[in-house]
């Protein structure tokens, strides 16, 4: 629980979400490198065995797979590990998939940090910035389970390359059920005129509580969930820093690369304002769950009503 509020596994959401649909379009198939368990695909296996396709552990042959299946008018959901999916096939992403302009769908499962106990080798604190930068792709990190079957859902009908960056770290609801998700588009969590908390995934329900903490304390704080990175919402970024003065950036990522730099890309050319990257500040994450990590980086909603205090107090 968070608050009293009840803790949801946002692959659960993927999965019942994929399922549904794929039981109204036949094109829909699964590709998975060995890991139905974690990608929580033993259901849609069951019912469809010849619509899943495990390539066992061997990533780029995953990707080529997935993009010879979309090229024969199916869409693939690439299911593995998140540093697994893109640290070892990013040059299969790139050539046949994103290059190649397929309509792959690319889920990165338990990404973040969320392998904690397994370490630096099982931390998928790049993906953002290596799928950012390829172009051709949609680059998506739900902060729910509301957001991600939504997200789902948009993977389906649009017309390429997607990458889904999705953990398994418990999170609240904080979409309303109806939400359906737009590319390009932030959501607007909580207005405020004095500084802006820019973050995704498992980090937005942590900002708006942090931005409980500053009201608490006579701060106004403005909270936008970011989901799509790219392409970004260069509108709502810059009406942010031009209503707020100021804007910090939560991401369970490096600090390099990722939700921060993008952002931040936006502000120096269209309206710089002090602004703070809060991640994993380029090092290996070490060893430990994924909300120890979280809050040893000065991620947990104290520490980031701290940095946000920081800029308000530059801005001023």
């Amino acid at each position: 629980m968070d608050g009293g509020r009840a803790l949801h596994d946002c692959r659960d959401a993927f999965v019942e979400t994929l399922e549904a649909l794929a039981a109204e379009n036949r094109d829909i198939v699964a590709v998975c490198n060995d890991s139905v368990g974690s990608s929580k695909l033993g259901r849609f296996r069951d019912r469809w065995p010849e619509r899943l396709v495990n390539v066992g552990i061997a990533e780029q042959n995953m990707v080529g797979v997935g993009a010879g299946l979309a090229n024969g008018g199916k869409i693939p959901f690439v299911c593995a590990a998140s540093p697994f999916l893109t640290g070892r096939a990013l040059e299969q992403i790139k050539a046949d998939v994103a290059y190649s302009e397929k309509n792959v769908k690319l889920c990165g499962i338990s990404s973040g940090m969320a392998y904690g106990e397994l370490g630096a080798t099982h931390h998928s604190i790049e993906d953002f910035a290596w799928m950012r930068v390829l172009p051709n792709i949609a680059t998506i990190a739900p902060a729910d389970r509301i957001e991600t079957a939504a997200a789902v859902r948009f993977a389906t009908t649009h017309q390429g390359a997607v990458f889904l960056r999705l953990s398994r770290v418990g999170v609240p609801d904080i979409l309303p059920e109806d939400h359906s998700f737009e590319l390009g588009k932030a959501n607007l969590l909580r207005d405020g005129v004095d500084v802006t908390l820019i973050a995704n995934g498992v980090l937005s329900h942590r900002t708006l509580a942090a931005a409980d903490l500053l009201a608490a304390q006579g701060i106004d704080a403005r909270v936008l969930n970011m989901a799509s990175v790219r392409p970004i919402d260069r509108e709502a970024i810059v009406a942010a820093a031009r209503d707020s003065g100021a804007i910090l950036t939560c991401e369970e990522h490096s600090i390099h690369g990722g939700l921060g730099s993008a952002v931040a890309e936006v502000v120096v050319e269209s309206c710089p304002v002090p602004m703070k990257i809060l991640g994993v500040p380029g090092i290996f994450a070490p060893t430990g769950s994924a909300n120890f990590l979280l809050d040893e980086f000065g991620m947990a909603p104290d520490g980031i009503a701290e940095a946000a205090k920081t800029l308000v107090a530059r801005k001023g």
